[in-house]
């Protein structure tokens, strides 16, 4: 299937960004932003990411592994209670991500738009 942008799953999700690299959030709020998706943050902190899903409506959240120092596990945590997907976005791969959240979409760094957009729908096709 080709990558024709947009996608109906996508449109209108408020998707989390956590990513502490001012580049690559702002290259990934753009990828969101073309795939249809509102996006909320990015929070470059996990305490900051938090503040963000407690008061903001969230739909699913991508992920930076390594938060300026701090694992997001935090974050994902949270997200899982709430019943919200979210996927990792790191340079290390799944084998970087600590045995329990191994299960969960990993896109590795850097990534182009279509692997992003499938990510996505796994995860929405696993949440729902």
């Amino acid at each position: 299937m080709k990558d024709s942008g947009q996608s109906p799953k996508l449109e209108g999700l408020r998707v989390l960004v956590v990513e502490d690299e001012a580049l690559i959030a702002l290259q990934l709020e753009d990828m969101l932003t073309e795939l249809g998706c509102a996006v909320v943050g990015p929070a470059s902190r996990v305490a900051q990411a938090l503040q963000l899903l407690d008061g903001e409506k969230v739909d699913a959240a991508v992920l930076d592994l390594n938060i300026a120092g701090e694992l997001v596990y935090p974050v994902a945590d949270a997200l899982a209670h709430r019943g919200l997907p979210y996927i990792f976005a790191t340079g290390y791969g799944v084998e970087g991500l600590t045995e329990r959240y191994r299960d969960r979409p990993v896109l590795e760094k850097p990534f182009p738009r279509r692997d992003l957009r499938k990510a996505m729908l796994d995860s929405l096709q696993r949440a729902g």
